[in-house]
């Protein structure tokens, strides 16, 4: 628990309410408070000589002007340590009326500056006092050194003092805090404001623990929620939230959250983006299959996983009453509903969670918490987590199968976070095949492969690097090559000129001359476009060049810009009704397949063209000629046997007017 707490106050309500809980926390461990002011008496000296300009006549002499600065300098001081005083003289009697010990701290500087040293470190800057009673300074950190009082010349005016800049700061406290308590805002507190402008730097670089208070909500009986998702920094949140549900007679409600929805809104964006060949590449409802069958339930294992190691936790804290719940869907958006369904008066969470990137300073769904929460928040830091302090469950006592040195070569290929799950499917496919008797059969190479063609579509095996090495370069040798006829040329904020041409070279003079473009001209993409189309996985690259090519052209667009992409998408989605293109594509692949069936003496609705035709329908084309070619062939206005593609569009065309 907390005993030694830093809280910095300024008058406000919040800062009033961080005080309330500082003392309520101290008079369960007999703590200490730190009370802390910080003021910026260099902002003044800096404005006060942006504004000397201003001063009259007799005030602008280099002298004088050095005089005013010494006096404005130390007086302003006095004045920023007499408002800071008062602050802390609230703080006191507070104190003194619980039986809190209390020590008193005034730090020089910008004050986010200043709480983050003082607190990491102990390391905030401490002024000399001026003109405080010796008993009174003595309660302040730093208050052995005193300075003189602003000091009166004979006629009653302010002397301009030299003083050794040594005697203005007295060195540091060197104190260690265990947490710090802060008001979720300030004095200067707007309508609209999530976070006060001092808290909200302060929380991403504070490493020790912080109490935001948002409301006067005591902690003793209150309900108590901690979020947690397998990581240390999330048992360590736990850890403290069941310390302080035991001190202070709460219950403890825990959740676990996972995202099952993103990977489905990813699905149908790019499902509305790509045409009908790229969908037969992708082989998009196969990969909805996997998350639906692998992912998602992988992901709700670790989650009750992660519960169970809190409940493993909990047994220490026997009277602590706890609850468990599983969130589906964005993590602070869910613990957010949570939050307004359970109403606790302190919510727990760590600071970085299981996906935490090197350097950074918060996790995103923290921050999110933090700016949200309608509660107090309890962000618990990085001192102290140790990976070896999750808790051990049974589950983490049962051994993997064994696997061969190249198939784990290879399924090491799998990104770090979805390693586990990969590797799981494999095992539990592999004993799907084999059974459980006998000793535990061993992944090689062929399980692998056979793994990954039944639980893998094609693409995701070579854009997570499970395929074959040779599989993989070449499919990227490929794309590439194909990439390389692409035209990139100008800016989207380019003006299109009223008539558009391409340069041509002379074959024999090298002469470089200008021609209107024609129809057959390559499409040109603008750089804003390209880059846009690099954020697609490289091996689809060049299908989602050609698919948005096609658009242009249909539509007399010789520039590929983010616009023109974005008017292809949107084009697509409409056409999820009737899309004569994606028909045509169709037709045509069902025209070769019925002439090769010819050739070969088969029936026109041969096996294999009625599997072709039930794949179309997979494919969700409703309309006729694909989906209702085996009930209508003879209605059909399309003679399957004589019509030119061109015949067959409008034949369609005029069959749906």
């Amino acid at each position: 628990m907390y005993r030694e707490i830093f809280v910095p106050v300024d008058n406000s309500q919040h800062s009033d309410w961080a005080v309330d809980r500082a003392i309520e926390m101290c008079t369960k461990t007999g703590g200490r408070i730190t009370g802390n002011h910080v003021y910026a008496a260099r902002l003044h000296d800096v404005r006060f000589r942006q504004l000397e300009t201003g001063l009259p006549a007799q005030f602008q002499t280099p002298a004088e002007i050095k005089k005013q600065r010494k006096i404005h300098d130390k007086l302003i001081e006095k004045g920023l340590q007499l408002i800071a005083d008062s602050f802390l003289d609230q703080l006191g009697k507070r104190c003194e009326g619980a039986g809190v010990p209390l020590t008193r701290q005034l730090l020089e500087g910008i004050n986010y500056e200043e709480i983050v040293n003082e607190v990491n470190r102990g390391a905030g800057r401490l002024p000399g006092l001026i003109g405080f009673d010796p008993n009174r300074a003595a309660g302040y950190d730093g208050g052995d050194k005193v300075r003189s009082d602003v000091k009166l010349g004979e006629n009653g005016r302010l002397v301009a003092e030299d003083e050794d800049a040594a005697a203005r700061l007295v060195g540091s406290s060197g104190r260690q805090y265990d947490l710090l308590a802060i008001g979720a805002h300030g004095l200067g507190r707007q309508p609209f404001s999530q976070l006060g402008g001092v808290v909200a730097r302060v929380l991403r670089e504070i490493e020790k623990d912080v109490l935001m208070v948002r409301d006067q909500q005591p902690l003793a009986g209150g309900r108590f929620m901690v979020c947690v998702d397998g990581s240390s920094y999330s048992y360590k949140a736990m850890k403290s939230a069941l310390e302080l549900a035991q001190e202070f007679g709460g219950s403890l409600y825990v959740c676990s959250a996972f995202d099952v929805e993103y990977h489905h809104v990813v699905f149908h964006n790019i499902k509305d983006v790509l045409s009908y060949q790229a969908s037969k590449v992708f082989k998009f409802e196969e990969q909805e299959e996997l998350h639906n069958n692998i992912i998602d339930k992988g992901l709700l294992k670790l989650c009750q996983a992660n519960l169970k190691r809190a409940e493993v936790m909990a047994q220490q804290f026997p009277d602590v009453p706890i609850k468990t719940q599983i969130l589906i869907g964005k993590p602070f958006q869910v613990i957010m509903q949570w939050v307004e369904e359970i109403k606790p008066s302190l919510l727990v969470i760590g600071r970085h969670g299981a996906h935490r990137v090197e350097n950074t300073e918060l996790g995103s769904q923290a921050d999110n918490l933090l700016r949200l929460a309608p509660c107090s928040v309890l962000l618990t830091g990085v001192v102290g987590v140790r990976p070896e302090d999750i808790p051990w469950i049974e589950e983490d006592g049962q051994a993997g199968l064994p696997w061969a040195p190249e198939a784990e070569v290879r399924i090491l290929r799998v990104p770090p976070f979805a390693q586990g799950i990969a590797r799981r499917a494999v095992e539990e496919y592999l004993l799907e095949q084999v059974g459980n008797a006998g000793p535990p059969p061993t992944v090689t190479n062929k399980w692998l492969d056979e793994a990954i063609q039944k639980l893998l579509p094609t693409h995701m095996q070579l854009i997570m690097g499970i395929g074959s090495a040779e599989e993989i370069a070449l499919a990227e040798v490929k794309a590439t090559e194909q990439m390389q006829a692409t035209k990139v040329q100008g800016h989207d904020a380019d003006p299109v000129p009223d008539v558009a041409e391409v340069e041509t070279k002379c074959p024999v003079t090298g002469a470089i001359s200008k021609r209107p473009r024609v129809a057959t001209d390559p499409i040109v993409w603008t750089q804003e476009g390209w880059q846009r189309l690099q954020l697609v996985p490289l091996i689809a690259r060049p299908l989602a060049r050609n698919t948005v090519e096609r658009f242009a052209r249909n539509h007399d667009i010789w520039r590929v810009t983010t616009h023109v992409m974005d008017d292809n998408k949107q084009a697509m989605i409409e056409a999820d009704e009737f899309d004569i293109d994606t028909m045509m594509v169709m037709f045509t692949e069902l025209r070769a397949k019925q002439i090769r069936a010819e050739a070969e003496g088969k029936d026109a609705l041969s096996p294999e063209m009625r599997a072709f035709i039930e794949d179309a329908k997979a494919q969700g084309i409703t309309r006729c000629p694909i989906r209702d070619i085996e009930d209508k062939m003879e209605k059909c206005p399309v003679d399957m046997k004589t019509v030119t593609p061109e015949e067959a569009k409008r034949a369609v065309e005029k069959l749906l007017q």
